[in-house]
C-alpha cells in the first residue's frame, strides 16, 4: 500500500512540473519567446521566439504580431505593443 501511495505522489509531482512548463522551456523541450531591442529605423516591440525539441516556436499572430524573419530555430516577430509575459512567452 505504501508503494502505491509513493508512486501516486511521484506521478502527481511529475504532472505538476510538466503543467507548469518552466522545466520544459529551460531544458529546450518547449518553445519560448523573449523581447529583443527594436532594430534602428523600426517601430513597435520586437520578440524573438525559439522552437523547442518537442514543440515549435510559439505563434504570436493572435496577439496582433507579424512574423518578420525566421533564421533556423529562431523566429522574429514585430508587435504593435509590448507583450505581457505569459506561460508561452
Amino acid at each position: 500500500m505504501k508503494a502505491v501511495l509513493a508512486f501516486a505522489v511521484v506521478v502527481l509531482a511529475l504532472m505538476l512540473v510538466i503543467k507548469d512548463g518552466r522545466l520544459l522551456r529551460q531544458t529546450g523541450l518547449s518553445g519560448s519567446c523573449a523581447s529583443v531591442a527594436t532594430p534602428k529605423g523600426q517601430t513597435g516591440s520586437w520578440v524573438k521566439c525559439t522552437s523547442g525539441k518537442l514543440q515549435g516556436a510559439p505563434n504570436l499572430s493572435r496577439q496582433s504580431c507579424k512574423s518578420v524573419e525566421t533564421l533556423g530555430k529562431v523566429e522574429y516577430w514585430t508587435c504593435p505593443v509590448k507583450l505581457q509575459a505569459g506561460p508561452n512567452a
